[in-house]
């Protein structure tokens, strides 16, 4: 399946490669190395974490490099009045009679203990490209849905924004 990325989260996405293929690896291996000089591999805890991180790394690259290769670049830009991608959104949940405020992010950078909600979530699709003071069916699944009414639209950068971690 191939991911919807910004040029920004391409840009993020090969600096991190860049710095585990060039300092954490090298860290690893040294890591490595160095445990394994303290004798029986069997019982050498330092060792098997060492192993254990050094791994960890070479997935995350082989996961991001696959990622950048079946990646849609899709545009982080909308026009002023409507909810697009980076905007920071002030939503009325009319179920519980609050307010609550969303970014919405592509989803290698959605985190909702953020309030950052990605655009392939059902509230992200919901008011993806609708304006302020819009009335919105939010579908959660087949049997549940909600309105919102889009409140405000701030545009926000996206540069403190941390890609996921798998």
């Amino acid at each position: 399946m191939s991911e919807k990325l910004t040029k920004r989260d391409v840009e993020k996405i090969r600096q991190e490669i860049e710095h585990r293929k060039l300092v954490v690896r090298k860290e690893c291996l040294e890591a490595v190395k160095e445990a394994r000089a303290h004798g029986d591999l069997s019982e050498n805890f330092e060792y098997h974490a060492a192993k254990r991180e050094k791994n960890q790394n070479e997935g995350r690259i082989r996961y991001l490099e696959n990622m950048l290769k079946h990646a849609v670049i899709v545009s982080d830009q909308s026009q002023d009045d409507e909810v697009g991608l980076n905007n920071t959104v002030t939503l009325y949940m009319e179920d519980d009679g609050e307010e609550e405020v969303y970014k919405l992010v592509t989803s290698i950078r959605g985190n909702s203990m953020h309030n950052m909600i990605s655009t392939e979530s059902p509230l992200g699709k919901a008011i993806l490209h609708k304006k302020a003071g819009e009335r919105v069916l939010v579908r959660a699944n087949d049997t549940y849905s909600y309105y919102v009414t889009i409140r405000k639209i701030e545009n926000t950068d996206d540069d403190g924004d941390q890609i996921r971690k798998f």
